[in-house]
């Protein structure tokens, strides 16, 4: 027999939003099991206890992306906050929860219904101005079946010369941001993903591709430095926040998607993301965002994450693969 690995038995001694994974993604579990696993996230766990904090009219904490409760002084002092609605519906995404279900399928049209963005009261599901939001609202909302094409169609007429987004662009920035590529990235793959894209989109994801690709994911064009030393530290939840785990997180889903064969250029990130495992084949968590939350999803920072060691994972576990079929 088989001896057990450790690292598997660890992470499926979880949360049901991270067994699915693993039975889906380091196990090639046969997909009627890891979807009855799946199924669970919307009444154990993580996934239940987020949805039991949901307001009648399907928002979270009263506001799309601000608690009704906001003072502005909380962000100064002690972070922003992530319980609103477009933070919990990530997350509920993130954690796999059945977009085909009657819980989802009310969510969404409550939300539709109910739901304005605070910057100027647009109706949730036309967006917001931001590129990072607009970005994860593509991505929520082609995960559960709204038609965001007119956000899509927004997004790909705002890139900037280089290929990338950066939501401070309406501000005068010329320059892409790596959080807000990937923000865009996200929305315009899981677009592609429920809908096939169109050519427009298609084209702009393959831009904002080679906009990370040409910095090896983390560094800067000119100089060839690190960009932001905290992208090589791993963290989770993301939320708006970029690492480069998230990236080839991202890559992956991209190439599994389309059967691209994965581009060397990754393949800097790839090494040390394989640096940071530790002797016992875990990933530690090196840091988490400050900000109020309806409750913690990982272990304690500097401890071995099950999140980021389930991503690791799966992204290593893809990139040998596709190694051992080109050779």
């Amino acid at each position: 027999m088989t001896k057990p690995d450790p690292v598997i038995e660890w992470l499926l001694d979880s949360d049901p939003s991270i067994r699915w994974q693993v039975m889906c993604d380091l196990l090639d579990a046969p997909q009627p099991e890891w979807m009855a696993e799946r199924a669970k996230v919307e009444t154990e766990g993580w996934g239940a206890k987020l949805l039991s904090f949901q307001d009648d009219d399907g928002q979270w904490a009263g506001g799309a992306f601000l608690p009704a409760d906001f003072d502005p002084r909380e962000w100064r002092e002690h972070g922003q906050p992530w319980t609103a609605t477009t933070f919990s519906l990530s997350q509920l995404r993130e954690l796999g929860f059945d977009p085909s279900s009657e819980r989802a399928r009310r969510t969404v049209a409550l939300l539709g219904a109910s739901a304005h963005w605070e910057e100027g009261g647009q109706p949730y599901w036309e967006g917001e101005v931001e590129e990072c939001i607009n970005g994860r609202t593509v991505a929520d909302g082609a995960y559960f079946g709204i038609d965001v094409s007119r956000i899509v169609e927004r997004l790909t007429g705002e890139r900037l010369d280089d290929g990338g987004w950066n939501c401070e662009r309406a501000r005068g920035s010329l320059r892409s941001s790596f959080a807000s590529t990937i923000n865009v990235l996200e929305g315009l793959l899981e677009f592609e993903r429920s809908t096939g894209g169109t050519p427009q989109s298609r084209e702009a994801r393959s831009t904002g591709e080679k906009f990370l690709l040409e910095r090896n994911l983390f560094r800067r064009l000119g100089t060839g430095e690190p960009a932001d030393e905290r992208f090589l530290r791993f963290l989770h939840p993301n939320r708006w926040r970029y690492d480069i785990l998230r990236a080839l997180d991202y890559f992956r889903s991209s190439a599994m998607l389309t059967g691209a064969d994965p581009d060397p250029r990754l393949g800097e990130a790839i090494g040390h993301l394989r640096s940071r495992r530790s002797n016992d084949g875990r990933w530690l968590l090196d840091w988490t965002l400050p900000g109020r939350v309806w409750f913690h999803v990982n272990e304690a920072q500097g401890q071995p994450s099950r999140w980021i060691t389930l991503r690791a994972m799966r992204v290593l576990r893809w990139w040998d693969r596709q190694a051992s079929i080109r050779h």
